[in-house]
């Protein structure tokens, strides 16, 4: 995770053009924007290789630097002694905001369930989706447990047995946690409590759960073992972090001029705090992901409860990391970090859309299906739900209690609608251990049974 960093501006950028190359003028001039022509807000790394090499590099970073301050805005001050950090609102990151009012207000949700007409299959559905965050954050974190596996570990509310599965059972519970004290203020306890909630039982004495580091020993490495973040010292964290929550408590998206930001921006600037400040031993990450998604359940985007970031994060580790060490080594200009989150975010969205679009598409097919069958008249919602759910292959094993969880249901009524599909030869059951275990029979099978 080598990156080249900026060289330093050359003052006076405009007259060394002018004075030095008189016949490039128009060519420098070319540069002096934020963005390159196709909308891109490349770093020094990045831009570096699409400079003519017969242009001063240097010189074409100040331009690019001059046109960036004039357009950033300033949003917080981090770090020992304090640094102002700064961002540009990017045509990635207006999009990502534009996404993010379109699709994930507890407004759109319930316009799901009206599309879709079938309520009950909705929420089982979303509830799958519940556990693809704090999976992925686990295994993001290095967590070996597969999503299969740790889905089973979830649903099933095994015990966990190895480190790897207390991980995945602690961001559960964290995420959890960030949607049920989705109404309260930003306070030192609350991370206290975060990071405790993630992390306690996992290892102890690495992690010391809830409690702020106190020493200057922790670093942030890459794969190769080499140090690229120092995070600022231990002395006054606390009273940075305050400052973080008391930004964190303000308004900002109800202001009507320059300091106006939109919650998507604030949420994601929190989790850059996190991982800049470390203000942990260990566990860092998780929290810096979870406090995004508190923040954006604080603001009414409830549809973040089924839409996993980390999925897409854990699949380039590398990028995530360069979108911290860009905005470090670049006077803090947040814009990279933001505008790479805004990019994840876009696309976990249209995971998130294709996810109940194909819902949609499903229950439609399947409604037609049951009734000209004569199967839909001998179903009830919550039988119906469950075999949709089999049906489409978002679960091929379940249990009364997984049922019992995803339906919002009784245990009895759970158990009665399994019962009542393996009646209907829908399903077929097994015992394992003290608990039965029901699965869908093929297609093929549940037609030539079919009685009418």
């Amino acid at each position: 995770m080598n990156i080249k960093e900026p060289p330093q501006v050359t003052p006076g950028a405009f007259s060394v053009v002018v004075n030095s190359y008189p016949d490039r003028v128009d060519d420098y001039l070319d540069y002096f924007r934020p963005f390159d022509k196709k909308g891109r807000y490349l770093p020094y790394d990045e831009l570096r290789h699409r400079v003519d090499d017969d242009l001063d590099h240097t010189l074409v970073w100040s331009l690019v630097k001059l046109a960036r301050n004039r357009q950033q805005s300033p949003i917080i001050s981090l770090g020992e002694p304090k640094t102002a950090c700064h961002y540009l609102l990017t045509p990635q990151i207006q999009k990502a905001v534009s996404e993010v009012d379109r699709n994930t207000t507890r407004a759109h949700l319930e316009w799901i369930s009206a599309q879709i007409g079938e309520e009950e299959q909705v929420g089982y559905l979303l509830n799958d989706l519940i556990e693809d965050e704090s999976i992925s954050s686990s295994q993001l974190e290095g967590a070996a447990t597969t999503t299969r596996v740790a889905k089973d570990l979830l649903k099933r509310k095994k015990k966990p047995k190895s480190k790897d599965e207390k991980m995945i059972l602690g961001n559960y519970k964290l995420m959890n946690f960030a949607w049920e004290n989705r109404d309260k203020k930003l306070t030192l306890d609350l991370l206290r409590e975060m990071h405790k909630v993630g992390v306690e039982g996992i290892d102890d004495d690495v992690y010391t759960p809830g409690n702020f580091r106190k020493t200057d020993d922790v670093f942030v490495e890459n794969s190769d073992g080499e140090i690229v973040h120092t995070p600022p010292p231990s002395e006054n964290l606390k009273n940075r972090l305050k400052e973080i929550c008391d930004w964190a408590n303000d308004n900002h998206d109800e202001r009507d001029d320059v300091s106006y930001v939109h919650p998507l921006i604030k949420a994601i600037t929190l989790h850059f705090c996190i991982g800049y400040e470390h203000p942990f031993r260990d566990g860092n990450g998780r929290v810096a992901r979870a406090l995004f998604y508190w923040y954006l359940f604080k603001k009414g985007f409830a549809a973040f409860r089924y839409i996993a970031i980390s999925v897409l994060l854990k699949k380039a580790p590398v990028q995530y990391g360069k979108s911290y060490l860009y905005t470090e080594t670049d006077e803090m200009d947040l814009t990279y970090f933001i505008e790479y989150q805004s990019n994840i975010i876009i696309r976990a969205i249209q995971k998130f859309r294709e996810a109940y679009q194909r819902a949609m598409l499903k229950i439609e097919e399947f409604n037609d299906w049951i009734f000209k069958s004569g199967l839909y008249r001998k179903l009830n919602d919550k039988q119906r739900a469950v075999f949709q759910v089999a049906k489409q292959g978002v679960a091929t094993v379940f249990t009364i209690r997984d049922v019992e969880y995803n339906l919002g249901c009784s245990y009895n009524t759970a158990s009665k609608a399994l019962n009542g599909l393996v009646d209907l030869n829908l399903f077929a059951k097994v015992k394992q251990g003290r608990e039965w275990i029901y699965t869908m029979k093929t297609k093929d099978d549940i037609v030539n049974n079919w009685e009418g």
